[in-house]
Parts: structure tokens; C-alpha cells; sequence
């Protein structure tokens, strides 16, 4: 049986499908190859290099800015999604002076770069601490798109349900928080998942003004032992590993409390059988 959106391919283009895997995996194989030999060469690939991350007392501290590096993405995070829902219920609200400044500040967040915003935390009249600094900034900024999602997330839910509850009676607070926001809730989970994925991302920004982390944890590193390349290569791995368990994490969200939304095709045969059920078209 053939998809009514595309053919099924024959056994020549499956022969061909089959080379074209091989020689693409063959290049890879080659490029791989070629980019090994040229570390080699460089002196990229000698033992003193890698050897702190294979050093029981330098895999503690990593370990350490591991922690503090989470610990940085979970607070900040928190803190978002309640200035998040602030600023996006604020931004639906009828009310002017709440609804204007509530755009405004999110635009605001919205448009500075974060690695500006920690700066200025930290430079400026604040003077907040360097951990301070990144916390307040990835708050911030996050906070100004997750309003954004949680806005989205609102608007997303029918009509009809918010028309509904004035029908008997509610106020609009009540409608929000007991009929919009816990429907909306579900269809934003994904969202602020990926937005953790971001948050723990830019916390090696923090770098810049020595916040505790991964990547002042890798400069020290790499400030003693000369192997820039070499540390940029473990936390990078150790920042991929991270951001695809939370991927996973949010996969599995989307797959048991959202669903995921599948293209029924029907099939020539089936559609052919049915109509001459039917008795033909």
C-alpha cells in the first residue's frame, strides 16, 4: 500500500539510499580521521594535557562547578517563572498601569544581551556579588521570555472556556488563575523545559566576572596547565550531557502530559476499499 503523500521507494532507490549512507559514513569516518591527525600533530593529543581531568583532585573541583553551576540554573530558573507568570498576567491584564509597564519590562529584558545585564549587576551601583550577579541576570532575561511563553500559553487556551466561566459569575482573577492558567500550564511545560536548557547554557557567561562554575573552574584549569583546547572540550561535553538529559526530560513531559500530535494518513488501498463499500465515488 502507497501513502497518498509520497511513494514508496523501490528496491533500486533503497540500494541507493544504502550507498549513500555508506559513503556518507566513510567521509565522516575520513574527516574524523584527518582532524585526529592534525591534533597529533599540533601536540593536542599528549597525555599532561588531558591528565587533570583524569586527576582525582581536579574531577572534584569540576565536579564542585558542576554543582554550582546547576545550583545557579535551578535558582534562576525558579525565580523566572515567577516573575514569568507576573509579567505575562500582568501583560493581559485591562488595566493600563499594569499592563504597560509590565510590556515595557519585558521588552526591556528582552532586548539588553544577558552578558551586559551581568555585567552592569556587577559593575554598577549594585555591586552585587559575582553568583548574585548571574542569578539576577539569567532571572531577568528569562523571566522576560517566559512571560512571553506564559502570555502565549494563556491566549492558547479556547475562548470559550474563559466565556464560560464569566457566564456563571467569576471575575476575571478568578478566571485566570482557576480556569486559563492551570489549562495553559500544560501546553507551556515544554517551553519553560527548553528555556532550562538556555538558562544553564548561559551560565558560563559568568565567566567574565569569576562567578563560581564550570568555566572559572576550567579557566583556573586551563590558566595552569596551558590546555585551553583540551578544557574546552571536557566542559563542553560535560555542558552537552547536561542540556540532553534535560532535553530528554522535557521529550518525556511533552509525551505524557502534552501528547504528541501525529498525521493520520489514509492509504490509497484502504480509501479504495472503503469507497467501494460505499458503492463508488
Amino acid at each position: 500500500m502507497t501513502s497518498v503523500l509520497f511513494d514508496i521507494p523501490g528496491p533500486r532507490t533503497r540500494r541507493r539510499h544504502r550507498m549513500y549512507a555508506v559513503v556518507a559514513g566513510l567521509a565522516l569516518l575520513a574527516l574524523a580521521a584527518w582532524f585526529l591527525k592534525v591534533l597529533n600533530d599540533n601536540g593536542e593529543l599528549a597525555y599532561e594535557l588531558w591528565e587533570p581531568f583524569l586527576t582525582p583532585a581536579y574531577i572534584e573541583v569540576l565536579w564542585q562547578g558542576l554543582l554550582d553551576t546547576l545550583a545557579m540554573a535551578a535558582l534562576a530558573v525558579l525565580l523566572a517563572v515567577v516573575l514569568g507568570a507576573v509579567l505575562g498576567v500582568g501583560k493581559l491584564s485591562d488595566h493600563r498601569a499594569v499592563r504597560v509597564p509590565s510590556w515595557l519590562v519585558v521588552e526591556f529584558f528582552r532586548a539588553v544581551p544577558l552578558l551586559l545585564l551581568i555585567i552592569f549587576l556587577f559593575l554598577g551601583p549594585l555591586r552585587l556579588s559575582p553568583y548574585w550577579s548571574v542569578v539576577v541576570g539569567l532571572t531577568l532575561y528569562n523571566g522576560a521570555v517566559l512571560a512571553e511563553i506564559f502570555r502565549a500559553g494563556v491566549l492558547a487556551v479556547p475562548k470559550g472556556q474563559a466565556e464560560a466561566a464569566y457566564a456563571i459569575g467569576m471575575r476575571k482573577t478568578q478566571v485566570m488563575m482557576q480556569i486559563q492558567l492551570p489549562q495553559a500550564v500544560k501546553i507551556m511545560i515544554p517551553a519553560i523545559i527548553s528555556q532550562c536548557v538556555v538558562a544553564l547554557k548561559d551560565t558560563s557567561l559568568g565567566f567574565y566576572v569569576l562567578a563560581p562554575g564550570l568555566t572559572t573552574v576550567g579557566r583556573r584549569i586551563w590558566i595552569e596547565f596551558g590546555n585551553q583546547f583540551q578544557t574546552a572540550v571536557v566542559l563542553s561535553a560535560i555542558y552537552i550531557l547536561c542540556n540532553l538529559v534535560l532535553t530528554a526530560l522535557a521529550t518525556w513531559v511533552q509525551r505524557k502530559y502534552v501528547g504528541e500530535q501525529k498525521l493520520v494518513v489514509p492509504m490509497i488501498g484502504a480509501a479504495a476499499g472503503e469507497s467501494a463499500g460505499r458503492g463508488g465515488l
